[in-house]
Order: C-alpha cells, then sequence, then structure tokens
C-alpha cells in the first residue's frame, strides 16, 4: 500500500477514530493478558561468557572448595576510639545467634561465636578502630541476599539495643557497615531500583515543560507525550513476555536508560511530523489534507531514521558483555514501535485535534486571517512558517561554505583531541555515591587494613602431582600483601587454592594491570615444576580477575559492535539516499561530533567535576546513541535537501533544507539532550557519565554539525553530494519509490 493511502486509511475522518480504538484495544489486551517488563526483570544478569577464566575459576571454586565457596558479605565494625570488650562480646553474640538461626542463603559462618573476646579483638587493625568478619552467602538472587541483609540488620538491632547501621561515620559508639562483593552487589540493585521512578517522573515532566515553551500550546505538549505513551505500554508487555520465556534478559539499568530513550526519541519522530504539519496548515484550508500531505513528507525520513536507530543499536546483540548484550532487545524494539506509533497512533491524534491542536497560537492560511480579520474588526499579525533566523542561517551556509566547514572542525577537532586523554576505571565502587553502605565500609577497610581484604583474589593450579613453588613466585611481587596456604581440594587432590590479597584497591585500574602479571608468575611456576600445557592448568578468580575480564571482554565488544554500527547505518544511508558521497560524509561528520563528545564529557567530568576517571562501559554506551541517533536528524535535513532538489537549484535546496528543518531539529535536540541529561541527576556514576557524554553529543550534532557542518560540506560538494548522481527526474522516481516502499 502507497503511505498517501495508508495514512489516508490511518489519518482520515473515518480512520482517524478507528486507528484509536485499535490501539486502545492493542494496549489493553497486551497489559490485561501479558506481564510487565517490570514484573519480568532480572538483576543477576551473568555479564562475562562462561568460558572466560574468572568465571571458570568460580565455578570450581563452588565444585571442588566448599569451604571457600559463596558470595562474601562484609560486617564492618568501627568504633573511632577503640572497639571494646563489649564490642565483641556482641559480635560474638551475633555469630552465636547465626549459628543457631542461619540466614536463609547462609552458606559458611565462621566460627567467631566460639572465639574468646581477647582473640577477637586481637584480629582488629592497629589502631583497633576496626574489625571485620565475614558470612558467606549462596550466589543466588539480589532480592533474596537483600531479604538476609535485611534480617541481619533486625537481628543485629535488637541484639545491640539501638541501630548500628544508622549511624554517620566519625560518629560516637560502635557503628556497623555492611560491604563485600554482597554488600556492593545489593547496593546496585537498590540504586537502579530507586531511581526507575523518579527518572520516569523527571522525564516526563522535563518533555512537557519543553514542548510546552518551544511550542506554547499544552495540546501539543500532551499529543506527543501520549503517543509515547501509548508505544510505552506495547512495549512493556512485549518485553514482559519476551523475557518471562527466556528469550531475553531485562535488568533494571536497561529499563531506566529504555525510558530516556523512548521519551527523547519518540519525542523527537513526533516533532518530525508536526512541524510539518504546522507549515502545511499555513497554506492549506483542509486539515485533512494538510496532515495527509506532512505525513507523505516526513513519513520516510521518520521510518528511515526509526530503522537506523533500531538496527545501531541491535548490533549489541554481538557483544559478549551482559550488559550491552541485553540493551539490544530492548532499545531496538523500543526505537521500532516508537516509529510506527509516530506513523499510525500521532496521525490519528492529531486528525481528532485538527488545527486545535496548536492552541491558542492556531496556524491559518492567509484567506483564513482574512476572513479572522473581517470577524473581529481588526488586522491580524501573518503568520510565517519559519523564522528570520532559520531563513539567515540557510543563507549564512551556503554564501560562506568553507568558512563555516574550517571554524567547525577547529573546534569540534579541538575537543576531539582530548578524548586519547581519557582515564578509564572499572571501579564500581567509584561509581557509587560517597554515603552509601558498602562503600563507606570499604573505605573503612582501605584506612584501617589493606584495601585488597575487600576482595581476594583466588588462584587455583593443576599442579597434575607435582611441587610448585607458587607461593615464593607471588610473594615476592610488590602489590601482594599476603598469599595463603594452598587448599587441596574437596574431590581432585590435584587441584590447590591460594589466596591473594593485594596491597592496594582490588577494583583500582592498577589492581587489574597486575593480573596479567600473576598470570605470567603463576604460568612460569607450572612450567618449571614440568605440568604439560601450563596455560589450561591454571585458573585466576576473584573480583578482581573480574574486572580485568570485564576490561577485555568489553575492550573486544567495542571494536565489534562499533564497526557494526557503522556499517548498518552506511548501508542504510545508502538505500536511502542513493549516494555513496552523502554517505560518507554523513557518517563522517556523526563520528566526530562522538569524539568531540568524548573529549568535550572528560573536560567537564575531569576538570569541572573532579572525578579521576570516567567508567570503562561509557564510550561504547555513548557510541551506539550519539552515532545512531544523531544521524536521525542528518537523515532529516538531508532528505529536505534532496526533495527540494527536484524543482529548485542545488544550493537553493540546500538553504531552503536547513531553514525548513532548523527550528525542529533545534527543538527535537534540546528535548532528547535533555532527557539523556535527567540521567546526570542519579545517584550511580555511570549513568551520570552516560549522561552527560550522549547529551553534549546530542547538543554538538543539533548546533554545529547538523545546521553548519553537514550542509556547508554538500554546499561545497556540489553535484558530487549525490554520486554517482542521477537528473532531478531520476531523483524524484527514486525518493517517490523509496518513501512508498517505507
Amino acid at each position: 500500500m502507497k503511505i498517501s493511502k495508508l495514512v489516508e486509511c490511518v489519518a482520515g475522518r473515518k480512520g482517524r477514530w478507528v486507528t484509536l480504538c485499535v490501539w486502545i484495544l492493542f494496549v489493553t489486551l497486551l497489559t490485561f493478558f501479558w506481564p510487565s517488563v517490570q514484573s519480568s526483570k532480572n538483576d543477576a544478569i551473568e555479564m562475562l561468557p562462561k568460558e572466560t577464566m574468572s568465571v571458570q575459576a568460580a565455578k570450581l571454586v563452588k565444585e571442588e572448595f566448599s569451604d571457600a565457596s559463596g558470595l562474601p558479605l562484609l560486617l564492618v565494625w568501627h568504633r573511632e576510639d577503640g572497639l571494646t570488650e563489649e564490642d565483641a562480646n556482641l559480635i560474638t553474640k551475633l555469630y552465636k545467634h547465626l549459628d543457631e538461626e542461619p540466614l536463609k542463603q547462609q552458606s559458611l559462618l565462621p566460627p567467631l561465636h566460639k572465639a574468646p573476646s581477647q582473640a577477637l579483638l586481637a584480629s582488629a587493625s592497629d589502631n583497633r578502630s576496626t574489625i571485620v568478619t565475614p558470612i558467606l552467602l549462596n550466589e543466588t538472587e539480589n532480592e533474596l541476599i537483600q531479604v538476609d541483609i535485611d534480617t541481619l540488620k533486625a537481628t543485629l538491632a535488637k541484639i545491640a539495643g539501638e541501630d548500628l547501621f544508622s549511624k554517620k561515620i566519625g560518629d560516637k559508639g560502635l557503628l556497623t557497615r555492611i560491604t563485600g562483593p554482597a554488600g556492593i552487589s545489593t547496593d546496585a540493585v537498590a540504586l537502579f531500583s530507586d531511581a526507575d521512578l523518579k527518572l520516569l517522573i523527571a522525564t516526563v515532566l522535563l518533555v512537557l515543560v519543553l514542548l510546552i515553551v518551544l511550542y506554547r500550546s499544552p495540546i501539543l505538549a500532551i499529543v506527543p507525550l501520549v503517543a509515547v505513551g501509548f508505544a510505552y505500554s506495547v512495549i512493556s508487555p512485549i518485553l514482559g513476555v519476551m523475557a518471562e520465556k527466556g528469550w531475553i534478559i531485562v535488568d533494571s539499568q536497561a529499563i531506566s536508560i529504555m525510558t530516556v530513550l523512548l521519551f527523547g526519541a519518540g519525542t523527537d519522530y513526533c516533532l518530525f511530523l508536526v512541524s510539518r504539519y504546522r507549515d502545511c496548515l499555513l497554506v492549506e484550508e483542509d486539515s485533512f489534507a494538510a496532515l495527509r500531505k506532512a505525513t507523505r513528507d516526513t513519513s520516510g525520513a521518520i521510518m528511515i531514521s526509526a530503522l537506523t536507530t533500531a538496527f545501531g543499536l541491535l548490533t549489541l546483540l554481538l557483544a559478549l558483555y551482559g550488559s550491552y548484550h541485553t540493551f539490544a532487545v530492548p532499545f531496538s524494539l523500543a526505537i521500532f514501535i516508537m516509529g510506527l506509533t509516530a506513523l499510525t497512533l500521532l496521525p490519528a491524534l492529531l486528525a481528532i485535534f485538527g488545527r486545535i491542536s496548536f492552541f491558542p497560537f492556531i496556524p491559518r492560511t492567509k484567506s483564513m486571517l482574512r476572513e479572522l480579520e473581517k470577524k473581529k474588526g481588526k488586522p491580524m499579525r501573518p503568520q510565517k512558517a519559519h523564522g528570520k533566523f532559520s531563513i539567515s542561517l540557510g543563507k549564512f551556509v551556503t554564501a560562506k561554505p568553507w568558512l563555516v566547514i574550517c571554524t567547525t572542525l577547529i573546534l569540534l577537532g579541538g575537543l576531539a583531541a582530548f578524548s586519547p586523554k581519557i582515564q578509564y576505571t572499572y571501579d564500581l565502587l567509584s561509581s557509587f555515591p560517597k554515603n552509601m553502605p558498602s562503600r563507606e565500609g570499604f573505605e573503612l577497610i582501605s584506612e584501617n587494613f589493606s584495601a585488597g581484604n575487600l576482595a581476594p583474589m583466588q588462584v587455583i593450579v593443576d599442579t597434575e602431582r607435582k611441587t610448585v613453588q607458587l607461593e615464593e613466585k607471588l610473594s615476592n611481587l610488590p602489590f601482594i600483601k599476603t598469599i595463603s596456604e594452598p587448599q587441596s581440594a574437596a574431590k581432585n587432590n590435584e587441584l590447590l587454592l591460594y589466596e591473594v590479597i593485594l596491597s592496594e584497591n582490588p577494583y583500582s585500574a592498577e589492581a587489574l594491570d597486575h593480573v596479567s602479571t600473576i598470570k605470567e608468575k603463576v604460568l612460569e611456576s607450572l612450567k618449571e615444576a614440568g605440568v604439560s600445557q601450563a596455560e589450561k592448568h591454571f585458573w585466576i578468580g576473584g573480583e578482581t580477575a573480574g574486572l580485568y575480564d570485564t576490561k577485555v571482554t568489553t575492550d573486544r565488544d567495542s571494536k565489534i559492535v562499533m564497526s557494526a554500527v557503522i556499517t548498518v547505518i552506511a548501508l542504510l544511508l545508502l538505500v536511502y539516499l542513493r549516494s555513496i558521497i552523502a554517505m560518507v560524509y554523513l557518517l563522517l561528520t556523526v563520528l566526530l561530533s562522538y569524539f568531540s563528545a568524548l573529549g568535550a564529557g572528560w573536560l567537564l567530568i575531569h576538570y569541572g567535576m573532579g572525578t579521576e576517571a570516567i567508567q570503562g562501559l561509557i564510550p561504547l554506551y555513548t557510541f551506539v546513541f550519539i552515532v545512531a541517533l544523531g544521524e536521525d536528524y542528518n537523515i532529516f535535513m538531508v532528505s529536505s535537501i534532496w526533495k527540494k532538489r527536484r524543482y529548485e537549484p542545488l544550493q537553493s535546496a540546500i538553504s531552503g533544507g536547513v531553514t525548513e528543518t532548523s527550528s525542529v531539529i533545534t527543538s527535537a535536540g534540546l528535548i532528547l539532550a535533555g532527557t539523556f541529561a535527567v540521567l546526570a541527576t542519579l545517584p550511580m556514576q555511570v549513568l551520570v557519565q552516560f549522561g552527560i557524554v550522549t547529551a553534549l553529543g546530542i547538543l554538538l550534532d543539533t548546533f554545529i554539525v547538523r545546521p553548519l557542518l553537514v550542509p556547508s560540506i554538500t554546499s561545497v560538494l556540489g553535484k558530487y553530494a549525490f554520486w554517482p548522481g542521477k537528473q532531478k527526474d531520476e531523483i524524484t522516481r527514486e525518493m517517490s519509490n523509496n518513501q512508498s516502499s517505507l
């Protein structure tokens, strides 16, 4: 079906109500029969592939070393002026209670209830202010671990007669913090869970306020939000049933970012149509005819933009790292359904409201204004489709293209020059707020013990019954504080486990660099002992090894996914524009905006906010969003230039294309950047940094790349921008075929 006929069915006098009823019925059925994505989310995602060394090491520990298996929960006991015998007795009472009434997920409890108070105090830090006691839990869902933590807190409060967890660091008396892998993981989940509702409310309010400010119409501010709301009501149960059946995994982080993406990108697609509809209403008295023309003019660009972004995000399926991989389906599905919503439900809503959508500044034709003047008896201000600034901008980029190109390249290139200087970290704790309990507990350990006590490394070797001198090799390394006596496996007596405690933060970038050194030393020891195929006979586990494998895996993912995103977008641009040259320079400009955004983000985050390093996951996150979403604006503007070239000289078409799309893309860019900037209000630094860099990339694309650099390059290239060039009649046929097929 041609798009003009489809529009008549969807947004005609009768079809508008049918379309709305179909959407309402569809949403009602999905909501009633299928679960929501919130009820099907799973925050216990396996981030690393099963064949990764740290994952294999964790499996061996669980199977062969029962005494060392489990998820460590560390209780940090602290008193500023020194721990007392009463404090030691309190710890003894708690562990006696846990021995008699274990936590539901408790797998191993050290017999501290049998230790004399003096022996317990002897394990305190040198200044006697801090003791760390462990509890090992089953590695299960965070919700179950959180239940145990809540039970533990209630039990301790009952034994102590006060809440030791609510006291602030520095307060008098005994205080307690929960940290270690168990405490860190539950705190991370709690941050995302608390952020969901706040993020949704903040995003909706921001979009609503920006729409009212930009379009000065309460109805028009609500209509796009209604369309986005319907889209979310379809996406949520579809993702919910997919997650319930085990086809995909969706976690809290994915839902949070998907919400931002849906409102930002969805509002953009709505604005593309709304802006063109307003222009058509200025020259067409029949609002239905105006809507048909507006949809016909924008539908191709909207759909190719949605497909470009959806396929770009879908390339995340190529990633091995769990967080990247699980983003692919929710994000791409959200964009695709939002694109369909913008081409079906939105036109129907606009057809229902008609010109009233723009109340109180209703667009009218000249004849309608004259009739209104006669009726009111006073002259009416003529309405213009575009402002003076948009017209001047269109003329400027074609009059002085080389000046624009050189200036923008110097600015963007200067920002991009800072991107290689960025320092990255995989330290999860540094992403937490400073007052987060697990981070406070870690800092107490760091200040009073070796930071490595928080997360010891586990080295497992298969000796093949040969004598391996591993202790001597590792103990000579300056960054290792202690190495334990070897522990024999329960089933395979050729396996030995060594617990290695680092002398520094086990989550730091420096600690990650030490993993490869430890691997070399272990391999060297096995070879000296005569172990055959030594590289297959050892495993290194623990939090530090896991982060090292995370870095290796994400580096691999970045190379593959970035290449795939560029390839997919290049192919879609080539199919839509039929121009190799245009495809190349549109891709290059959006890549330039990405590296510029990284550089600008580093300047703001590092020098402005005092953060020492950016989370290592940020580059790929931001790349996919900036490149895919940034290309939307290029497509919308270049599509306008391509259409105008059918009946205008090229320079006039470029100027007119910039003028026609300037205000709507600026509005869309502000809204999209604003929605991502909302992430900066959340307590997790990884989301703050992601929101800042992505918002900066969108703003650079909105105000520099799209209105200045791209049209200037097109102007300089002239007819070669359309290579392998076609005559105007050929271009007309091609564009018509593209839109009809879309």
